[in-house]
């Protein structure tokens, strides 16, 4: 990496533009930045790394997302802004940033926060033109800390090597060395395997309790099935030969549960042999006794059927007349048809003669006959009088239909000139309503166009409102994380001096007898040392750090949400401008009533046109109508004189033919009334004759079928007849006495039955009882038996599942060991860790030794050949060691630690110790070349030789094409060095001035 131009505007101490020529200052290798202190060297050194990362080391970046970066000394129209131009990786950037600006309104009064600002440029050697790369702030700060290969910090701590920093690495101790490095080397992914190693330890230890509490249970179980006979081991879960001893229980308690299982299959076959003697001799007793019963229910029916035997014959007889009487059937059905026949008719013959005139009810059939013949015809002479009389109807509707039309059109005529009256007026109004409409339209087109950003004015001017509240909050929470940060640190520091301060209790808590000491070596213990009241333990310090942590998380945080809602309130802001939000949603409002007046009046313009449209349409009509209706008017005078005519000549007919009857229909009714009734008596005359004979002839076929089947006379055949139902009944009760008396004569023909009813009476009470004593003692006996199978197949499933869990645990007991060893081993806390380092103490000691290494090359020839820097495994206080660092001087041959050393010698082994951890970092970084180099203050303590010696080491750098710029404010390295960058400040603000090496 090597810088080539700095431009600074409004920035730090300088109050106009300033820009420093690296190229300029590098070209003699070294070049010396001095100036007054408080002038702003520092400040140049801010904006180097303020444009490679958006921000500048420590608490001067502030709590203001970079605002506090503003110079006091710049102009109020002037913005902040630093443009650094620089090669790294072969490419040649420009970086441009301005942090956020708080700027006064355009418009009103107060300020306005704008947000800020990057740029991303590239140097593009064929076309000789910068390309625009990016001006995304993520983006832009990815793509640097990828090409540099280094974090800000780092930046820091190998470009600009802050000596004061590395003064106090050489006299810090063991844990704050530990934190330095840490952040150099990003050594967090060691302290996280420390970390997941001791979750994991702490895992597989629940989960092998987890597992031994559940074996336990299952011992439990075994001890209940086993119904208490079972000891169980008393070791609690975790401790170890748990899961040999509860195998071994569960071994005992099967073998007893098998033998109690055969003892109580053998009493089960016993049970079974005695209860199926005793269910033979039942089952034989109740046979005996089912024949027993047989037979004497089979006694008893055959006298019931003894007593009924006279009235079966009387059935039998009474069956046999009834079949006899079944012959005669047809011929009964046949006479009684015949009889229903002739009483229909003859009583339709009285009601046909009672309706007609006295002069013809004593009349015969044909009588009857020729006058119904002589009403017909003269019915059929009235035919012509009828269509007479209903043409005559049809013009008196034709002529009441002419006057009808002849009304309508007249109020047609009216109506239309009336209508036509008002057509001006009409007209002229409509065509008003659609001017208006469409003035309106054109209004509210114009009116949406100032709408949607009025809104969007209005909307931004509510969010800025609430933004402001939002972050005067926002300020506060910031303020109460730092405040709460700032305590929590301390209470972690007080506690943690506090436990340094009794660290010898806590050493000596884990001493014992003829143990050798982890401090002196000693076995014996005479006097330890003793917890006082308040001994702050590992855990609390733990605990104090895990809360400042949380809390500095938290102050992170809040400042980054107080920077968003900044950023948020000046991008409203830029919107809303300073116009209040009441006046803004007054003018919205105003604006949007206007609009919606203009849309509804506007809406109307279709409907009216379609109203105009109608409107002339109508008139049109009306019109038509007027001309149609004078037209049909003069048509209806010559219909009318026709159809009176017609009229008279029709009355005259019809009056010769109505005679006294009202009308033709009047007297046609009359004659069709009275042929029909005459017909209709002549029908039932002849039809009440015929059936008549047909009776005579059905009683002479119906006595003598009477007389063939053995009956006196007709009336004892239909008396003997049998209806279904009757017929059924009887035929029922013969089959059922003969079904009967055949069932009981084959039951008293039976051997057995009989044998059986000749035998003493069976004693089934006994043989019950017997067999209810042997079922009992065989479900007494299974019962015994199942209960011992579960016990033995629980206590088996049981046992198999204590014996799976036991190989389950197997790995996990393994696992748990081989984890637990590891985790003490990187914890530093193991036996076979001699050093008692942590893994992330042991990678800081393998780093220290490669910076030790790469300092020593350079103190060797600022020191003369006297002083080496060397890596110490020493332990520290803590009984920890791998940090330590110690000097080795060649004049004494001694090693000895660093915090001996002089003022100067500090300071030049601090300088060679920072330009080694320069060049280590390099190497973790991938090898990116640094070649600018800033060294900040120190030389003050230097004599000239030695001053002389370190300017040789660092001009020595250009060797290796690198430039290094000395800050420093010594008079004597300003005849030295003749290249050089000045910063003389001033009440109106710092300037640079440049010196070449010329």
């Amino acid at each position: 990496m090597r810088l080539h131009r700095l431009d600074i505007t409004a920035f730090g101490p300088f109050g106009a533009s300033q820009s420093v020529d690296f190229d300029d200052l590098s070209a003699a290798g070294l070049f010396l930045l001095h100036g007054p202190t408080g002038a702003g060297k520092t400040s140049v050194l801010d904006a180097v790394c303020y444009a490679l990362y958006g921000s500048v080391p420590g608490a001067r970046q502030g709590s203001g997302q970079g605002m506090t970066l503003r110079s006091d000394h710049a102009a109020v129209g002037t913005r902040t802004e630093v443009r650094l131009e620089l090669t790294v990786a072969g490419r040649r950037l420009e970086i441009t940033r301005q942090p956020p600006w708080e700027r006064p309104k355009l418009r009103g009064k107060g300020t306005t926060v704008d947000k800020a600002q990057t740029w991303l440029r590239e140097y593009d050697a064929t076309t000789r033109a910068w390309k625009d790369l990016s001006r995304s702030h993520q983006e832009i700060g990815e793509e640097i800390t990828q090409l540099l290969g280094m974090s800000r910090e780092q930046f820091c701590q190998v470009v600009l090597l802050p000596q004061g920093d590395f003064a106090r690495f050489l006299r810090a101790d063991a844990e704050a060395r530990g934190k330095l490095l840490g952040r150099l080397f990003d050594t967090r992914r060691f302290a996280e395997v420390e970390k997941r190693l001791a979750e994991r330890r702490r895992a597989t230890e629940a989960q092998v309790r987890e597992g031994d509490a559940t074996l336990l249970a299952d011992a439990h179980r075994m001890q209940q099935a086993a119904g208490g006979a079972m000891e169980l081991p008393e070791l609690a879960p975790g401790e170890p030969g748990l899961a040999e001893a509860v195998l071994e229980a569960a071994a005992v308690a099967r073998a007893d549960a098998r033998e109690l299982l055969t003892i109580a299959e053998c009493r089960l076959t016993a049970a079974e042999s005695a209860q199926a003697a005793t269910g033979r001799h039942l089952a034989d007793a109740r046979e005996l006794d089912r024949l027993q019963r047989r037979f004497a229910e089979a006694r008893e029916r055959a006298a019931r059927l003894a007593e009924r035997a006279e009235d079966h014959r009387a059935a039998q007889e009474r069956m046999e007349r009834g079949r006899k009487a079944e012959a005669m059937a047809p011929a009964l059905e046949l006479r009684d048809a015949a009889e229903g026949e002739h009483r229909r008719a003859a009583a339709a013959e009285a009601r046909a003669r009672a309706l007609l005139p006295p002069a013809l009810a004593g009349a015969g059939a044909a009588g009857l006959a020729a006058a119904a013949r002589r009403a017909a015809e003269e019915l059929g002479g009235l035919e012509a009088a009828g269509r007479a009389e209903r043409r005559l109807a049809e013009l008196v509707d034709e002529r009441a239909g002419l006057d009808r039309q002849e009304r309508a059109d007249e109020e047609v005529r009216q109506e239309a000139e009336t209508w036509l009256a008002d057509w001006e007026a009409t007209r002229t109004a409509l065509q008003s309503r659609v001017d208006s409409a469409q003035e309106a339209a054109t209004r509210a087109e114009q009116l949406a166009v100032q709408r949607d950003p009025a809104q969007r004015r209005l909307a931004a001017a509510r969010q800025r409102d609430r933004l402001t509240d939002d972050t005067e909050a926002a300020r506060q929470r910031a303020l109460t994380a730092a405040e709460d940060a700032v305590e929590a640190r301390a209470l972690w520091l007080d506690l943690k001096e506090q436990r340094l301060q009794g660290i010898a209790a806590e050493l000596a808590a884990n001493l014992t007898d003829g143990t050798p000491c982890a401090v002196c070596g000693a076995t014996e213990h005479p006097a330890p040392a003793r917890k006082t009241a308040g001994h702050v333990d590992r855990e609390a310090e733990e605990r104090a750090l895990t809360a400042y942590q949380t809390a500095e998380e938290r102050r992170a945080q809040a400042e980054r949400h107080l920077g968003t809602v900044r950023e948020a309130l000046a991008a409203a802001t830029a919107e809303a401008g300073d116009t209040p939000t009441a006046q803004l949603a007054e003018e919205a409002e105003e604006l949007e009533g206007a609009y919606t007046r203009a849309r509804a009046a506007a809406s109307g313009l279709h409907a009216a046109q379609e109203e105009l449209r109608r409107a002339e349409g109508e008139r049109e009509q009306r019109v038509a109508a007027q001309q149609q209706a004078a037209v049909r008017s003069a048509s209806r005078v010559a219909t009318r004189d026709r159809l009176e005519r017609e009229q008279a000549a029709l009355e005259e007919e019809l009056t010769r033919a109505r005679g006294a009857a009202e009308s033709v229909a009047a007297r046609a009714a009359q004659l069709e009334r009275r042929a029909a009734l005459l017909t209709e008596a002549a029908d039932t005359a002849r039809a009440a004759a015929d059936t008549a004979q047909r009776l005579k002839d059905a009683d002479a076929r119906l006595a003598d079928a009477a007389f063939r089947a053995g009956f006196d006379t007709p009336a004892d055949a239909a008396a003997a007849l049998l209806d279904d139902t009757a017929h059924r009944e009887l035929q029922r009760r013969l089959d059922a006495w003969q079904s009967e008396d055949a069932a009981v004569r084959a039951v008293l023909a039976e051997a057995d039955t009989a044998d059986a009813a000749r035998r003493p009476p069976a004693d089934l009470a006994a043989a019950q009882g017997a067999a209810a004593d042997a079922d009992r003692r065989l479900r007494e006996a299974s019962s015994a038996r199942d209960a011992a199978d579960r016990c033995r197949a629980e206590l088996d499933r049981l046992s198999a599942h204590a014996a799976a869990s036991v190989r389950r645990l197997a790995p996990l007991r393994e696992e748990h060991t081989r984890v637990a060893r590891l985790a003490s081993l990187a914890a530093g806390t193991s036996a076979d860790n001699e050093h008692r380092m942590r893994l992330e103490s042991y990678v800081l000691a393998a780093r220290l030794e490669q910076v030790a290494a790469a300092a020593t090359a350079r103190l060797l020839r600022m020191s003369s050949g006297r002083y080496t820097l060397v890596h110490s495994d020493d332990r520290s206080g803590r009984g920890r060691s791998g940090l330590g660092l110690h000097v080795v001087d060649a004049w004494t041959g001694r090693e000895r630690d660093t915090a001996t050393l002089s003022g100067g010698e500090t300071f030049f082994a601090s300088l060679a110790l920072a330009l080694g951890l320069a060049d280590v970092v390099t190497d973790e970084a991938g090898g990116v070349r640094l070649d600018t180099l800033f060294i900040d203050e120190g030389f003050g303590s230097l004599d000239d030789q030695t001053l002389d010696e370190v300017l040789d080491v660092l001009d020595a750098l250009r060797e290796r094409d690198r430039s290094v710029g000395i800050v420093s404010h010594v008079a004597d390295l300003r005849r030295r060095i003749h290249a050089q960058l000045e910063v003389v400040k001033g009440r109106s603000g710092s300037v640079l001035r440049q010196r070449g090496a010329g």
